[in-house]
């Protein structure tokens, strides 16, 4: 069963379908990994930008309040006078307006003239606060981050100082105790200098403290992220930093409280704080995995002072996964069943043809050469179904091919037996008639009548004699005595012999050099013998006028082995043979010449020698046209070519 056709085309369809559902299914997964969590780093990363363009927004809009406020000329006039009360008051209006946990007002020399809060009419200040400090230093407005001790955040407002201390959450790889308290403010401040004919008459400062304000952080996840929950839990998440420590944020503790004096890792602290770099990626904040992204935060000296945050839960994009990672193998599993229905489906349609032909190839098997192959169906079974029959056909036809070879090379070995037979048994006797003959040739006592009849008695024996070695060069009986030839040379040698012949019948004869042909190994003798069996054939076939080339050139075997070789070809433009007689001209005792011009076996032992020096003899022609015979023979000797020449 499990060697079936049926079975073997459901398991490569169950297997392509577990190939590509396991291709799709990896595939998809690198790219869910890859796409969907640097998708959501991207957005982490952009929501940082947008996060600190809200913090300077903050900043740049408080410098914008301090900045109206010093316009006004009953401000100026009141400072000018340094009416405090009527200076509170307008400090108390405009730090309403621009939501202000601290403001007031220094003179040139650096005494605090007026302040909101509890120390409102303070005339001097013990603590000097940076951010109005440097205003006055460089006479011009400063705004941005500024870091308060606890004794400026009391010099301000007590109840900032208590706001500002946060009680410091234990941590592994911490320093710093559980229980010590942070009491330094982190703040957005700005301080305006106020001038008087080119002199500063003041500076207004003010500020935001950040430590346990909610509304930056708040406002920061409702604009950004838009108020997207998941799992009835904000998506998004903002931090404000003082150093390493949250002092403002909404990232939730797991019992739900804001995780105020938490403390980042140490690994974002080093990359942020130390070599002020942002840093992104997947962190673990507080109690859960998030997509973060850090920027550090400067003071208006330049000081690294503290981070902003944003980040999303990282669980709303694993489960995003988990769900298209489910999607995918139920696909795949799908896929896998639909194979296999369609792999029975299939194999039932392809089964029927499949067994008519197995049907037939048994009839083939037992010798019928028509079997039942069905109805030619269209598609690839209809051309499988014609190949069998045309198959089948050409089977028929080499099996007949086949058979007329066995009974040709049957008959040619009977003729060879017979003739070397006959040939030993004549032989001998046929030398002792020719040997008397031609001693009675000799005497001198003999008359003319008697002398022609013994002549005639001669050329007789003679023909009968050639006849007889015919017979013996086509019993294969004559050994080989191979030596390295060239072939030129013994062509040379062999048209100057008939050259003679060709010009009595008033035929050209030409011989084309091949250029630079390797020695071939040959017995020089019979290779000779079937050079001039050939020039003689062509030289009877030939009219006066006609011509004979002979060429000799390098080329492989054509018979499909592709051995390099010489080739030796003999055209003539005599009368051609005709179609009919092609198969039969190396048949032995086969002549198309009259009665006792010729034997029928120059042809097959030619061949013989051919084929026993590893070549092989071919024969082109085109009737009334003229003849061509080509002579392949091997540059090296053949395993086996000389083998029946030792007997």
């Amino acid at each position: 069963m499990l060697y079936s056709v049926r079975s073997k085309l459901i398991a490569s369809l169950l297997g392509v379908a577990l190939l590509v559902g396991s291709v799709s299914l990896f595939t998809g997964v690198h790219l869910l990994k890859t796409h969907v969590i640097d998708e959501a780093t991207n957005r982490v990363r952009l929501d940082l930008n947008t996060a600190l363009e809200m913090y300077q927004a903050r900043i740049k809009n408080m410098r914008t309040a301090l900045s109206i406020t010093t316009l006004g000329s009953g401000f100026m006039d009141a400072l000018a006078n340094r009416n405090q009360s009527d200076l509170v008051y307008r400090l108390g209006r405009m730090a309403h307006h621009a939501e202000l946990d601290f403001a007031g007002i220094v003179t040139g020399d650096g005494q605090v003239l007026c302040r909101i809060g509890p120390h409102a009419m303070m005339s001097a200040a013990a603590v000097d606060n940076p951010i109005w400090k440097l205003a006055l230093e460089r006479k011009a407005p400063v705004d941005g981050t500024v870091v308060l001790t606890r004794e400026m955040l009391v010099a301000e407002d007590p109840e900032l100082a208590e706001r500002a201390r946060i009680p410091l959450r234990a941590r592994a790889e911490s320093t710093q105790a559980a229980g010590d308290d942070e009491i330094s403010g982190l703040a957005l401040a700005a301080g305006i200098p106020v001038f008087k004919d080119n002199a500063v008459l003041g500076v207004l400062y003010g500020g935001k403290l950040l430590n346990r304000d909610d509304t930056l952080v708040d406002t920061v996840r409702d604009t950004v992220f838009l108020g997207e929950t998941y799992k009835g839990h904000n998506i998004g998440t903002a931090t404000i930093f003082l150093n390493d420590l949250r002092i403002a944020t909404n990232v939730l503790t797991p019992d739900g409280k804001r995780a105020i004096g938490t403390r980042v890792s140490t690994e974002v602290g080093n990359t942020v704080l130390t070599k002020g770099q942002p840093w992104t990626g997947r962190a673990f904040v507080v109690s859960d995995w998030y997509i973060a992204a850090y920027t550090p935060l400067e003071d208006i000296f330049g000081r690294r002072v503290g981070m902003l945050y944003v980040g999303v839960v990282e669980e709303k994009y694993s489960n995003i996964q988990s769900q298209a990672l489910t999607v995918f193998i139920l696909i795949t599993a799908a896929g896998m069943l639909l194979a296999v229905g369609f792999g029975f489906l299939l194999a039932n349609l392809i089964m029927g043809p499949v067994h008519r032909l197995i049907k037939a190839s048994r009839q083939v098997s037992e010798g019928s050469l028509h079997p039942d192959i069905g109805p030619i169906q269209k598609g690839e079974f209809g051309r499988l179904q014609k190949t069998f029959a045309e198959m089948v056909e050409a089977m028929g036809r080499r099996r007949a091919a086949s058979e007329s070879k066995i009974i040709q090379s049957e008959k040619q070995a009977s003729v060879g037996r017979l003739a070397a037979g006959v040939a030993h048994e004549i032989n001998n006797p046929l030398t002792g008639v020719l040997t008397y003959t031609h001693m009675l040739l000799r005497r001198k006592d003999i008359d003319a009548e008697m002398r022609n009849d013994l002549e005639t008695i001669a050329a007789a024996t003679e023909r009968v004699r050639k006849i007889v070695k015919g017979l013996l060069d086509f019993s294969r009986q004559t050994k080989l005595d191979p030596e390295p030839t060239d072939v030129n040379r013994l062509i040379g040698g062999t048209v100057a012999l008939l050259e003679n012949q060709a010009l009595v019948k008033g035929v050209a004869i030409k011989f084309i050099e091949g250029e630079k042909l390797p020695l071939v190994i040959l017995d020089r003798s019979q290779m000779q013998s079937v050079l001039m069996n050939l020039i003689i054939n062509a030289l009877d076939a030939t009219q006066p006028g006609g011509s004979i080339k002979i060429y000799s050139a390098s080329g492989l075997s054509g018979n499909g082995a592709s051995q390099k070789g010489v080739e030796i070809t003999v055209a003539d433009t005599g009368s051609g043979i005709h179609p009919e007689d092609m198969d039969k001209l190396f048949d032995p005792f086969f002549t198309t010449k009259a009665v006792g011009q010729g034997t029928g076996l120059g042809l097959s032992v030619s061949q013989g020698i051919v084929q026993r020096h590893g070549g092989h003899i071919r024969v082109q022609s085109e009737l009334g046209k003229g003849t061509r015979f080509f002579v392949w023979l091997p540059i090296e000797k053949q395993a086996g070519s000389y083998e029946d020449t030792r007997g």
